[in-house]
């Protein structure tokens, strides 16, 4: 029966091995599924995953190695169609791999700031401080954001200057107090920035709030907000509005496309929250409808901070939550559960990873399949499209639902 809702999800990071391109951005051997199967499987206890599984997730795995990830073996029936799909995207992002799902792949060079220490341009910084009017910045360099907020907090609180820091992707980060800065005021740097560094074609300004009182206690809050650029042309979920359809974006969705495409905003954030909202999504949804959902705590918790044993957790806790969602889908609704990147967690340094992601598909009382090996995250959109009788796009091929 064609599908007339999507619950689109995305695990964020969840990389199923490295691409045969890994090796150009440094990342060859790196594989955020199977390493973690393997840390779980050496310490005696191994990773538990029985509704991805039977979703084809550990076939998927096969399919981009070779073979089924350490101390995990598949189940005798599955359930849904699986795929691997690879990234032709220029960069190892958070939009370009969403983008690309949606049928827009970056195929230019986004700007980066690759220098690990003094990082920014002058001109940009003296810029950034003269039209501001703050009394200067910290930071300048690539870092982990909890890591340089419990190194410069407390110099930012007595100083008012914000702590400027970026990474391996397209991305300016600012770092600032909460109460002592405040949200407002960060939000507006932010904004004025992101005006400053498009032609630089930075993808994303990333404001980065913070409470605590010292290096001991500082944490970063929920009220990130994202300042991206807009996809260069009409993706699905924007093609799906503008026929009439619904998009229901939960966590960071509306962030990522520029809040183009949307047709409701959910803020939420915490793998928790966002099951809450995204299964309160699905009862109000209607048809000719999308809800998607990022779900960001593999990249940002687990995945930038190398935390495998907790990204493995996070795995299980997801998983045990999908019967729930099985239950509230109605007959002719269509799950994806996909991915944007890698972010090996038993990786070097702190950055994503290039990596294959799985594509794997549900809905009730259909056969299961392999759809093999996909030559882009861009088929995602064209199985939308077909699904939805939209316009195709120019890459990708409908996967057979």
């Amino acid at each position: 029966m064609p599908p007339t809702r999507i619950i689109w999800l995305v695990l964020d990071s969840f990389g199923i091995g490295s691409s045969a391109d890994a090796h150009q951005f440094g990342d060859a051997g790196a594989d955020t599924f199977g390493h973690i199967a393997e840390q779980f499987h050496q310490q005696g206890k191994p990773l538990y995953l029985p509704h991805l599984a039977s979703l084809g997730l550990l076939d998927a795995y096969k399919t981009s190695t070779g073979a089924f990830p350490s101390g995990m073996h598949p189940p005798r029936f599955l359930l849904g169609k699986h795929a691997c799909a690879k990234e032709i995207s220029s960069g190892k992002d958070t939009p370009s791999g969403h983008w690309e799902m949606a049928g827009v792949p970056a195929l230019w060079d986004w700007g980066y700031f690759p220098d690990k220490k003094n990082s920014f341009p002058q001109e940009l910084l003296d810029e950034i401080v003269t039209r501001s009017g703050i009394p200067g910045h910290l930071g300048n360099c690539h870092a982990s954001g909890t890591k340089i907020i419990a190194q410069l907090g407390e110099d930012h609180m007595r100083s008012g200057k914000p702590i400027f820091y970026t990474s391996a992707d397209s991305v300016f980060q600012i770092a600032c107090h909460e109460e002592s800065f405040g949200l407002e005021k960060l939000y507006e740097l932010c904004k004025l920035c992101r005006d400053i560094l498009t032609p630089l074609n930075i993808g994303r300004v990333i404001a980065r709030p913070f409470v605590g009182t010292s290096a001991e206690n500082f944490q970063r809050t929920r009220n990130r907000h994202d300042y991206a650029v807009k996809p260069p042309s009409a993706t699905v979920l924007q093609k799906l509005v503008d026929d009439g359809g619904t998009v229901i974006g939960v966590g960071k969705i509306g962030d990522i496309f520029a809040h183009t495409g949307i047709s409701e905003e959910i803020r939420a954030s915490g793998h928790e929250e966002l099951w809450h909202e995204t299964l309160l999504a699905m009862d109000r949804s209607v048809e000719r409808s999308i809800v998607m959902t990022n779900f960001v705590d593999f990249d940002a918790v687990y995945g930038h901070r190398r935390d495998t044993h907790g990204y493995g957790k996070a795995l299980e806790k997801f998983d045990s939550q999908l019967p729930e969602l099985f239950e509230k889908m109605n007959k002719d609704d269509l799950l994806i559960l996909t991915a944007d990147h890698g972010n090996d967690p038993s990786w070097h340094g702190s950055d994503h990873t290039r990596e294959h992601v799985p594509i794997l598909l549900y809905q009730h009382d259909t056969p299961s399949a392999d759809l093999g090996f996909r030559e882009t995250f861009a088929d995602i959109a064209q199985t939308v499209a077909q699904t939805f009788h939209l316009s195709p796009f120019e890459h990708g091929k409908p996967l057979d639902i």
